[in-house]
């Protein structure tokens, strides 16, 4: 399966993909019980996901690691959709130290090259300061650049 196949509540994913960005581990409280959890971006030619990363698999994902998720699930969280290996799933590391491009400070910089790279001369491109925010494409028949 690709990323860009995932839909929110899809489960049964099998998948691999490079992680190119981790958030540090946080410590929270949940039932009483002390949870580590923490937040990687993986990609694979198709896109990129969130993949939420719990307990044991938070300590073990680093930036460059290829990873397989088998029986992953697909839900949403803040209007993005994310992947976890879940209860039933399973997450292995099958590679470390790939290179990774570095994200890119600005995060349209990739939505707009797709927009103008379509050949389309009289696209807008409205970029909102939002964060969690994808840009707006548009296209205007009446309007120049």
């Amino acid at each position: 399966m690709n990323i860009s196949d995932i839909k929110s509540g899809l489960g049964k994913i099998n998948i691999e993909a490079v992680v190119i960005s981790v958030t540090p581990i946080k410590e929270i409280n949940k039932y009483g019980k002390n949870i580590k959890v923490s937040t990687a971006t993986i990609k694979d030619d198709s896109g990129k996901i969130k993949l939420s990363l719990w307990n044991k698999d938070a300590e073990k994902v680093e930036k460059g690691d290829k990873v397989k998720i088998t029986n992953g699930y697909a839900s949403e969280f803040k209007g993005e959709k994310q992947l976890t290996a879940g209860k039933f799933g399973k997450l292995e590391v099958l590679e470390k130290g790939i290179e990774v491009e570095e994200e890119s400070e600005d995060e349209n910089k990739g939505e707009i090259e797709k927009a103008l790279s379509k050949g389309e001369t009289k696209t807008n491109i409205v970029v909102d300061d939002e964060e969690d925010e994808e840009p707006e494409i548009s296209s205007e028949e009446d309007e120049e650049w």
